[in-house]
């Protein structure tokens, strides 16, 4: 399907991937300093708890130098989380009553960052991620597979490109503007050939006569 299908499966492959880090990791803004004139308390971890006693914070630092900031509701259950891992990957997570992933941003050193939205099975449904050249991507997961079915993409020349996948993850269908301003349709077989596309060329109109 030509330069700009190539460039839509790296963005999505990259954009993947570093979904799936973040998942992993599940990571914040870096450690502001103590304000002057502030008596500070060196600890490895601060519970806070409401009038009845009931766990609502809790701030610590693992043994693998991960900082954690953690805010539960009012029956104990963790429900946000603020994460800095000690190379500098942070995320902020949102979670369910059941304690399952929800909503997950996250930015990583080398300016890359995006933001995962989970489904019911604790799937990645849908995905926005920007990388160091200022590329972005909008990624739409099948909810019972996890492959990508479509990506919207914004190449750093400013080339937008819609794909669509089928069920097996291969690129069926592509939509882009180039940069000039030509826009393109390609479909590709279950092999990744191409079997139909439709270019725009320029048309000379003929003028009628006198």
């Amino acid at each position: 399907m030509g330069k700009n299908r190539t460039w839509m499966y790296a963005a999505l492959a990259l954009g993947g991937g570093f979904l799936g880090g973040l998942a992993a990791l599940e990571l914040a803004p870096a450690a502001a300093e103590a304000a002057h004139g502030v008596r500070s308390i060196s600890t490895h971890e601060l519970v806070l708890v409401d009038n009845e006693g009931t766990q609502r914070a809790r701030l610590s630092v693992s043994t693998s130098g991960m900082a954690d900031l953690e805010m539960m509701d009012g029956q104990g259950r963790d429900r946000a989380e603020l994460r800095v891992s000690d190379n500098g990957v942070s995320t902020l997570g949102f979670y369910d009553s059941k304690g399952a992933r929800r909503v997950l941003i996250g930015a990583a050193p080398g300016q890359r960052s995006g933001i995962t939205v989970y489904g019911s099975r604790d799937r990645i449904v849908a995905g926005l991620t920007v990388n160091s050249n200022n590329e972005s991507s909008l990624t739409l997961y099948d909810p019972n597979t996890g492959r990508a079915r479509v990506g919207l993409g914004v190449a750093t020349d400013g080339a937008p490109a819609l794909a669509m996948f089928d069920g097996a993850g291969k690129d069926r269908a592509e939509l882009h503007v180039k940069s000039d301003g030509k826009p393109g349709l390609a479909l590709a077989d279950e092999k990744g050939k191409t079997i139909a596309g439709l270019p725009v060329k320029s048309a000379s109109v003929e003028q009628p006569s006198d």
